[in-house]
């Protein structure tokens, strides 16, 4: 569902029949953290969700206030991979255990040489 801010997001859930007007973010929710729209403008989720469809990626939340916008809160993720059990340092890519990457793009190009 699209969020305030435009994106899809599968965590964004927004009721709006008959005049409704419930929306709420059930990544937050979950972890009892307070949800404002405000939140979905810098929020990494969406990006995180159109690059990697892993199952077994679990994002925590967490929110912050970088010192650079002091008033601004921010959503910040701690992603974890279920099967390695090991932290994602990278959520967009994964954990590299789950969904290894083919041989072209792990292996150097291999040099080919013209006919003589």
């Amino acid at each position: 569902m699209k969020t305030p801010a435009g994106n899809e997001c599968p965590y964004f859930y927004g009721d709006y029949f008959r005049g409704r007007q419930v929306e709420e973010c059930r990544l937050l929710q979950a972890h009892r953290l307070p949800w404002k729209p405000s939140l979905c403008a810098t929020c990494p989720v969406p990006a995180i969700a159109r690059a990697n469809a892993c199952p077994y990626l679990q994002l925590r939340p967490r929110l912050s206030r970088p010192w650079q916008a002091f008033f601004r809160q921010r959503v910040q993720l701690d992603a974890w991979c279920e099967k390695a059990r090991r932290p994602v340092s990278e959520p967009q890519i994964g954990c590299g255990e789950c969904h290894p990457l083919p041989a072209i793009f792990t292996e150097p190009p291999h040099e080919t040489h013209p006919p003589a």
